[in-house]
């Protein structure tokens, strides 16, 4: 699911710390964050862990985590998880970051978001799993999802869950207005204008600016803004797909014709039952967000690809997360194993059945998945629509080694635009540059 309920922040002080660990791992440092066993594992060391038993804690807030705990227990008795949900957004990543500066205190796994990874992955705070042979598993996963778990070569987790966006749309408000299904964003914009002019109290959609939805749309035009070769990045927000986005999204937001209602509100919930919000370009795992908070959608929504530049089939991931190992843990080749059970064995039952969304290819090409009607969409069979975005990302995308710490000014710059209804291509410049800046103070050389 979309890595929880939009965990897109975190404080400062602690990716700064963060950003300085990287800095060190990328200058040839050996750091091994401190504590804890290390891992010198094999294959055949998991399946041994496993039958030694032991105990391990898991650090996560996946709404399907108690029940795959249980379920774990119930198939290896001899195996205690101590499950602790920390938080989510600032508390669990401060707390996280806080253990391992500590040397102590760090769970054996912890769920992280693949936008994270590379911030707790490059300083040596995870273990890398190719030691325990799980690159094998690359062909059970999407590919997308599978370079996302990647920081340089190592591997750092198997991944959980996958975000290929998708258009979801109020049927019953585009057959109101007598709007058509947008495939291109040319056809989107002209539905906006369309169907504000038509009821100025309603809009195609609303943002009044959010760093992961911007950096996912960026994505979908084929831009790459961040490039990272050790301690040496690139940052290019205004690239050929930046400008792509901001070409059409900027008429969206200077003719004020998307809603400026902050996402996982109430105001927000109930615009999207009430048809204030008409469209969503987001991620596959949000069905289950609306089943269980937007019900008076039921019935009204439906799903399309992505609106693209050309009509060709694109698209981005918009969220998504894994399971990773610390280096703190007392016995990794155990935590690799509950790592594999969760996201490549039975694991995935308990987490499909809470609404989730997969990154194994298994599970998406299953008719007993892809084939479901879902009554909340009219008995659409949505999931066609959203498997088969994720075999059509586009590739090459990756983040900043400082991702979080982005996000946390993403407000201050490109959310000006926002605020002032103004050219996107400013904010995200300005952007470029408090990144460039902090990155150099950091340690790091930058040029953008």
């Amino acid at each position: 699911m979309k890595s929880h309920r939009r965990i897109r922040h975190l404080v400062v002080a602690g990716a700064a710390l963060t950003a300085l660990a990287v800095v060190a791992a990328c200058g040839g440092s050996d750091s091994s964050s401190g504590g804890g066993g290390q891992a010198t594992g094999s294959p055949d060391a998991v399946d041994a862990a496993l039958k030694a038993g032991g105990t391990i804690t898991y650090w996560s807030w996946t709404p399907s985590a108690e029940a795959q705990v249980a379920a774990f227990q119930k198939q290896y008795p001899n195996v205690k998880v101590n499950y602790v949900n920390a938080g989510t957004g600032n508390d669990h990543y401060t707390k996280l970051q806080n253990a391992i500066k500590a040397g102590s205190g760090a769970p054996d796994v912890a769920q992280i978001e693949y936008q994270a990874l590379p911030q707790f992955a490059l300083p040596g705070s995870l273990v890398d799993l190719n030691e325990y042979g799980f690159d094998q598993y690359e062909s059970a996963y999407t590919p997308s999802t599978w370079a996302a778990v990647h920081a340089g070569a190592g591997l750092y987790g198997l991944p959980q869950d996958s975000g290929p966006m998708a258009l979801f749309y109020n049927k019953e408000v585009f057959d109101k207005y007598g709007i058509a299904v947008p495939k291109t964003w040319d056809e989107y914009v002209a539905a906006a204008k369309k169907l504000h002019a038509a009821n100025p109290k309603a809009y195609i959609a609303n943002d009044s600016g959010d760093a992961g939805f911007t950096t996912s749309m960026i994505w979908q035009a084929g831009g790459t803004p961040f490039k990272t070769d050790g301690k040496n990045i690139t940052i290019n927000l205004q690239d050929e797909g930046s400008k792509k986005w901001t070409g059409s999204w900027n008429q969206l937001v200077e003719g004020g014709l998307v809603a400026q209602i902050p996402g996982w509100t109430d105001e927000w919930f109930k615009a999207l039952g009430d048809g204030t919000i008409a469209t969503m370009p987001t991620g596959a795992w949000m069905p289950g967000v609306m089943e269980a908070s937007v019900k008076a959608g039921a019935g009204k929504w439906r799903v399309a690809p992505m609106p693209t530049y050309d009509g060709q089939p694109a698209t981005a991931e918009n969220g998504g997360s894994t399971q990773s190992v610390l280096k703190q843990s007392a016995n990794p080749a155990l935590a690799a194993a509950f790592v594999r059970w969760l996201n490549h064995d039975e694991g995935v039952k308990p987490f499909l059945a809470s609404g989730g969304f997969p990154a194994t290819t298994k599970d998406l090409q299953d008719p007993a998945f892809v084939d479901k009607p879902s009554a909340y969409f009219g008995g659409q069979k949505i999931n066609q629509v959203l498997t088969g975005a994720a075999g059509q990302v586009v590739k090459g995308w990756s983040y900043l080694p400082y991702e979080l710490y982005a996000n946390s000014i993403y407000g201050d710059t490109v959310g000006k635009s926002y605020q002032s209804k103004s050219d996107l291509n400013t904010g995200l410049q300005a952007w470029q540059d408090a990144l460039v800046a902090y990155g150099n103070q950091q340690g790091f050389q930058v040029n953008g």
